[in-house]
């Protein structure tokens, strides 16, 4: 159960960070409320996981998902530039999580 809450904070610290762009610095007010709901969220779950996880596995995986999520969708979204080398390196990041959850314990 720890992986899934990790997973699911993971995926809340994109919202989270989303949300902070759309906020505008916190001058908007429902991003603004997202943004602090998703940081409680993956906060909360992320607590949850380090209960069973070592931490500095579940803290690397969780800034893992945060990141990659959060490029991806920036290159979607926000129109941010898609580069090779900005790829390979998301796919460095990737491959590091993965190397994380294949190694631990």
């Amino acid at each position: 159960m720890a992986w899934i809450y990790l997973i699911i904070a993971g995926i809340f610290e994109v919202v989270w960070a989303v949300a902070l762009k759309y906020s505008q610095g916190f001058t908007r007010l429902k991003p603004s409320l997202i943004t602090i709901g998703g940081m409680m969220v993956s906060f909360y779950l992320l607590a949850l996981a380090t209960k069973t996880l070592p931490i500095g596995t579940a803290y690397a995986i969780w800034t893992g998902i945060g990141a990659l999520g959060t490029a991806i969708l920036g290159m979607l979204i926000f129109h941010e530039p898609v580069t090779t080398l900005r790829i390979l390196f998301l796919f460095l990041i990737f491959s590091g999580i993965c190397g994380l959850k294949l190694t631990s314990s």
